[in-house]
């Protein structure tokens, strides 16, 4: 339960994210009958995603701001408080953490970080960019929505390793894959041999412009080639918003990650990490798992 010291609330736990992540967890948390405050910036990519058809018992999609606007429903019905605000800085204090905000501080026995990630985004307009995004005209996750771009003619965007295996797999889907880039080509003698065996055209000649219409992707390469696509995947990888974690003071990975165990724990005590900004598979399954596990770890925590 809360406890209120002079004016400051001391919460049983603060998360960092308003997206699946921290809604999952703010609603186990207010189950546990534990005081949860949810500090969201409003910057999570779940947002974004027109439809997803990925969610078990939603048979006919979902979109992100739908199935946000339920999780948040669903946190705040179990007693999570909810702050549209930006994290600042984290403290440890005598009796757990400190967590500054824009507004103002405050004091949690524990945290939990669930910011997510940012995409590498490529050079487009904000508003074409958003617009391309809305109707499935650029995508950042064939492991969601490849099934979507069946028999379509896809671009990959990203001549690089992490381009080369989302084109494969993309292959699955269409017969017509082609791999472009940004600015130079990064493959690997085995990547150029696994692209030709797939029968996936490599465009060495970096893009020079790049726009949508109603029904396309169209892209303008440096050598004069006007080309088309009906979607085009970027591959230019993301960045973990760990910058809270680490100074803090929490171990990350090579690739920016925070390092975790099984329970979700970082190596701080009472500090636990969930969603897309721990290391392994993006999905919004995965981070409610990983949320799961992480509030039940916290709760656990509490009670000793």
């Amino acid at each position: 339960m809360r406890i209120t010291v002079g004016e400051v609330r001391m919460y049983d736990c603060i998360i960092i994210g308003g997206g699946p992540a921290g809604l999952t967890a703010a609603t186990y948390l207010g189950r546990f009958l534990r005081a949860t405050v949810v500090i969201d910036a409003g910057a999570g990519r779940a947002a974004s995603i027109p439809t997803t058809h990925n969610l078990i018992g939603f048979p006919e999609g979902i979109s992100g701001e739908e199935l946000l606007s339920r999780m948040r429903q669903h946190a705040v019905g179990y007693g999570a408080e909810l702050v549209s605000d930006v994290a600042l800085g984290i403290m440890q204090s005598k009796t757990g953490f400190a967590v500054g905000m824009s507004s103002r501080t405050l004091e949690a026995r524990t945290v939990l970080l669930a910011p997510g990630v940012a995409n590498h985004r490529p050079n487009l307009a904000q508003a074409a960019h958003d617009r391309g995004v809305s109707r499935g005209l650029i995508r950042y996750c064939p492991i969601c929505d490849a099934y979507e771009v069946r028999g379509k003619r896809v671009a990959v965007l990203g001549c690089s390793e992490h381009g080369a295996a989302e084109a494969i797999f993309v292959r699955r889907y269409s017969e017509t894959v082609t791999l472009l880039t940004e600015e130079s080509v990064q493959l690997s003698l085995a990547d150029q041999a696994d692209l030709a065996d797939g029968g996936i055209a490599v465009e060495r000649a970096a893009i020079q412009t790049l726009s949508i219409n109603d029904d396309d992707v169209l892209v303008r390469l440096s050598d004069g080639q006007s080309l088309s696509f009906d979607t085009l995947y970027v591959a230019l990888g993301s960045s973990g918003r760990s910058e809270l974690a680490r100074v803090a003071g929490a171990s990350l990975s090579a690739s920016g990650c925070i390092i975790v165990d099984d329970h979700q724990r970082t190596s701080i005590s009472g500090l636990f990490a969930a969603g897309d900004v721990v290391e392994g598979l993006d999905q919004i399954a995965v981070a409610a798992g990983q949320a799961a596990k992480a509030a039940t770890a916290i709760h656990n925590l509490l009670l000793e």
